[in-house]
This record gives structure tokens, C-alpha cells and sequence, in this order.
């Protein structure tokens, strides 16, 4: 049986010391080989049969790690665009609660609206601001700027006595901390980031009676019968969360495939412990320094205010890291080690 370092040494080849899975994940090496294998079959003209079986498999090593049927979920290309029919379902004055600086892809799509009442509280404070007459409660599940951590359960039990829907943007947290998406309403999650495939992919998880959303952006692969629903309007939407896809990229799917697998070959649980894990040792190792990161327990991104702009220097030593707001954003993930965190440690004392 592989063990944990055999199968991360034989899939991952950094040249630096790679700290930013918060911003893009590392791509392992049998995810670039499914990659390459799919620009080859274009070039060659080879039947893509296979690249829609991808999105399939995709599809349901997801809702596996989501903890849902593959039938409540959708793939798509961003979160914002699922932020978007989310929005385009809830009527005039309906009030959305989100967190103050949460992402822009998360929150966004209901201020546009222009017609809904989109209220930001602090993170801390989310379950207890929900009143009535709240109508969705939006939040990340780790926060991209600091990788603070929302109360889910609190959020989700004070939505539901108050009536209102929950969606989770799983971002910054799907592929190492945990899902539970089948105690939410609805969930998304881009693909590049943590579940390290390729850029254009994203699913999302949408309740069984499909939560009143219009699926605004079906076209052919939105039917029930995708190759009989080419041409003319689509004459019977698909009965499953794929109502809601968007034409695959079938590269990045082909390609988000195999990275899906490594996740599960190695499993959640095991990832978040070492990711986690290494995320502490950081922050023993901050303290060290007289430094102070931003109150972010049990996650994996560590968040640094006054270091920020330090992150020039730390990329020309050869340390990936982002410069959010002034802080340095450092996230730890299954392809780091201990030797990683005490590398930066070195760098940020001298």
C-alpha cells in the first residue's frame, strides 16, 4: 500500500518552497499527464468521447468528497456564476447576509442585483446576526484573506430558525478541510485551488428540489439527453443537478480528474491533519518572532499582518507566498513539509 510521503514524492516536483496553495495549487504529475493526453487527442483528432466520461468521474469524486449524491451536483467554470443564479432566485428587498471582506466571487453577484438588501457583519458575529427576514446567509468556509474559519453548524442552525437558505463558498477550504455540503443549501467550490486541477472548473452543490434556481445558463449539456439537445430549445432539462452545468472545459476536467483521485487515494482526513499540522508549527514558530498572525485555529492558511510586504523578498529566497492587505498569507498544504515552514521561519528572522 502507497504511503502518504510515496504518493506525494512521486506526484509533486516543486523547484521552490511553495506556500500559496491559497492563491493556485500545485499540479501533481499524473494531473499534467491527463492534461497532456487530452491536447493531444484534440490535436490528433481522436474521438473526445473520453474527455465528457472525465466530467463525469469529476463529478462524482466530488460530490464523494462533498459528502453528496452525485445528482446534487453541477460543474461549471466559476463560483461567481453560481453566485449569480443564487441571486437571480430571490425576490426584490430579500436580505443577504455576508461577512465583511469576504471574497468578491462570493458576494458580488448579490450586490449587482441592485435590488437586494446585502448586509456584512464580522465573521464572529454571522450566526447571531441572522433576524428575521433574512432570506440567505453567504459566507466562505475559510476566509481567503486570513483562513479564519466560519461556525458552520452555528450559521446553519441559526438559518434555519429563521427560515433562511446557507450557501458555502468551499473555495479556500475543498480538498483539505472536511465537507459537510449535505447540510447546506448550496455550495460551491472552485477546482484550482486546494483540489489542485487546472484553471475552469468548479462545482456546485445544489439542494434536491434544486432551491428555486432557474437554470439561467443551460444550453445543450444542460439536458436530460445532452447529444439529443443540440439544436432548438432543450425540450427536457436534466432531472439532476446537471441542469445547471456550462459546456466543460475538458482539458482542466480531464485534467481535475486525476487530481480528485489523489485526493481520495490519500483522503481528507489525513490531508487536513498534515496540512494543519504544519500551519501550527508555523505559528509556534511566529511566536518565536514576537509575531502575532491573525486568530485562525485548525486552518491550514496562516495570515501574518505587517509582513506582507515581504513577499518580493521571500520569492527572489525562493518562497512562494501572497501579499494580502498588507499581511503575509502563507497556506500549507500535502505537498509541503516541515522543512517548508522552518525555511520561511529562517528567512522572516534574518
Amino acid at each position: 500500500m502507497e504511503t502518504f510521503e510515496n504518493l506525494v514524492r512521486a506526484e509533486f516536483t516543486p523547484k521552490h518552497t511553495y506556500l500559496n496553495t491559497a492563491s493556485n495549487g500545485l499540479l501533481p504529475a499524473r494531473t499534467v499527464t491527463a492534461v497532456q493526453q487530452a491536447v493531444r487527442m484534440r490535436a490528433e483528432g481522436t474521438p473526445l468521447g473520453p474527455l465528457y466520461e472525465d466530467v463525469e468521474a469529476a463529478r462524482a469524486s466530488f460530490a464523494r468528497l462533498a459528502g453528496v449524491p452525485a445528482e446534487r451536483v453541477a460543474t461549471g467554470a466559476s463560483v461567481a456564476e453560481y453566485g449569480a443564479l443564487i441571486a437571480a432566485s430571490l425576490p426584490a428587498g430579500a436580505e443577504v447576509l455576508t461577512v465583511e471582506g469576504d471574497f468578491a466571487s462570493l458576494v458580488n453577484p448579490f450586490h449587482v442585483r441592485g435590488d437586494l438588501k446585502v448586509r456584512a457583519v464580522p465573521l464572529e458575529r454571522l450566526a447571531e446576526s441572522v433576524r428575521p427576514g433574512t432570506a440567505l446567509v453567504a459566507v466562505s468556509a475559510a476566509q481567503s484573506a486570513d483562513g479564519r474559519l466560519a461556525d458552520l453548524p452555528s450559521v446553519r442552525a441559526a438559518a434555519r430558525a429563521h427560515g433562511a437558505r446557507t450557501y458555502v463558498d468551499a473555495s479556500q477550504s475543498a480538498g483539505w478541510l472536511p465537507m459537510e455540503a449535505g447540510a447546506d443549501d448550496f455550495l460551491a467550490a472552485v477546482g484550482f485551488k486546494w483540489l489542485m486541477g487546472p484553471h475552469g472548473a468548479s462545482f456546485f452543490v445544489a439542494p434536491q428540489d434544486f432551491g428555486g434556481l432557474t437554470p439561467l445558463l443551460a444550453g445543450w449539456v444542460a439536458g436530460e439527453v445532452p447529444w439529443d439537445s443540440c439544436y432548438g430549445p432543450v425540450a427536457e432539462l436534466a432531472h439532476s443537478a446537471r441542469r445547471f452545468d456550462v459546456s466543460p472545459a475538458l482539458f482542466t476536467y480531464a485534467g481535475l480528474r486525476a487530481s480528485l483521485e489523489l485526493l481520495e487515494e490519500i483522503g481528507v482526513d489525513v490531508v487536513h491533519g498534515h496540512d494543519v499540522g504544519l500551519a501550527d508549527r508555523f505559528r509556534a514558530g511566529l511566536a518565536g518572532l514576537g509575531r502575532e498572525p491573525v486568530p485562525a485555529p485548525g486552518s491550514a492558511i496562516v495570515s501574518v499582518p505587517g509582513l506582507g510586504h515581504r513577499q518580493g523578498e521571500l520569492s527572489r529566497a525562493g518562497i512562494e507566498v501572497s501579499n494580502r492587505a498588507g499581511n503575509l498569507r502563507a497556506a500549507f498544504h500535502l505537498y509541503n513539509t516541515p522543512a517548508d515552514v522552518d525555511r520561511l521561519l529562517e528567512v522572516l528572522a534574518a
